[in-house]
């Protein structure tokens, strides 16, 4: 059984989504009301709010549990927070290199990417949103366990031996769909994501970029839920823990877009994270007797991600490599 049931719990979620909404109502109405380009420190002091929000929320929830089911059950489920909280984060930084290459495709002005992110954001919060119901409601059948797990495990192990292709939006389902009913112009208006030529109305450029956005972001999402039911059956917990790292994936992109080929091993670190997740699913939970220590699951995502990175820094592409690429 759940500890926080939906039915008991409905008017967490609706202040938990207003919350939400009014954060981001105060990034785009207020701080981001003019076009402009997001400096390093401005991401980094944006990055550094959502990140202090998640760990006041992560306080906050620790002693609400601690009243409600006492100390143990507060600490593991502040833990599987935080652990879920961090192997979103990490996932999510996959979704940078996705954002440069888009962005660099298609020819966005660096004063126009903080507002077509803010759309991307605001868009993936809804379909992680769908994607969390549909997780919980599958959960249910202790298959589902298995076939989740089989998946991460397969989709970690085949990121291991690919290697990053370039991306072709032309070839995207989506916007190929998309093209059949409404024509786009060729050159940006702006920072509108519609303009009228010869009294027809066009997509721009922009709003391409966002499509694609949000498709890649669907697909991001079929291995991250999986992923982070591995670390709680709560729905509660999935679904804070992932919006909270959606929330700071923007800023972290405008912290890392520069520099983030640097982190060119760090997609085996991902890989090495989303085959453990896939063997708690499978075997870990059931060799531990039904539940793999969260506390050891929260160290070993951290330290794969942190050897990941360190080992990118200490080898860095050879120069040839970079400028091939």
């Amino acid at each position: 059984m759940n500890l926080f049931p939906f039915a008991d719990y409905w008017w967490f979620y609706g202040g938990f989504l207003v919350f939400v909404l009014a954060m981001l109502a105060i990034d785009l109405g207020l701080f981001n009301r003019k076009e402009h380009v997001v400096s390093f420190k401005e991401a980094t002091i944006w990055s550094a709010v959502w990140v202090v929000l998640a760990m006041a929320f992560a306080g906050v929830f620790y002693a609400y549990t601690l009243k409600k089911y006492g100390a143990e059950q507060a600490y593991t489920s502040s833990l599987e927070f935080l652990t879920g909280y961090v192997l979103e984060y990490s996932l999510s930084i996959d979704n940078i290199f996705i954002f440069v290459l888009v962005f660099s495709y298609f020819g966005i002005p660096a004063k126009y990417k903080h507002r077509v992110l803010f759309f991307g954001i605001l868009g993936a919060l809804v379909f992680r949103a769908v994607f969390i119901g549909i997780g919980s409601a599958l959960m249910q059948f202790h298959w589902v366990i298995y076939l989740f797990g089989a998946f991460l495990i397969i989709t970690g192990i085949k990121m291991f031996f690919t290697s990053s292709e370039e991306i072709e939006p032309e070839k995207n389902f989506l916007i190929r769909l998309f093209r059949r009913f409404m024509p786009v112009s060729s050159t940006l208006d702006g920072k509108r994501f519609f303009t009228r030529i010869d009294g027809v109305r066009h997509a721009t450029p922009l709003f391409i970029a966002l499509l694609f956005l949000e498709a890649t972001d669907i697909i991001f999402a079929v291995d991250s839920v999986p992923a982070i039911f591995a670390v709680t059956k709560e729905p509660l917990i999935v679904f804070t823990s992932n919006i909270f790292a959606i929330l700071g994936l923007r800023s972290m992109y405008f912290m890392l877009a520069g520099v983030i080929d640097k982190f060119h091993l760090l997609k085996f670190g991902l890989a090495t994270v989303l085959v453990f997740v896939g063997l708690k699913m499978v075997w870990l939970n059931d060799a531990f007797g039904g539940k793999f220590p969260i506390s050891y699951s929260l160290l070993f995502i951290v330290g794969a991600i942190g050897i990941s990175i360190l080992a990118s820094l200490l080898f860095p592409k050879e120069k040839t490599q970079i400028i091939k690429a």
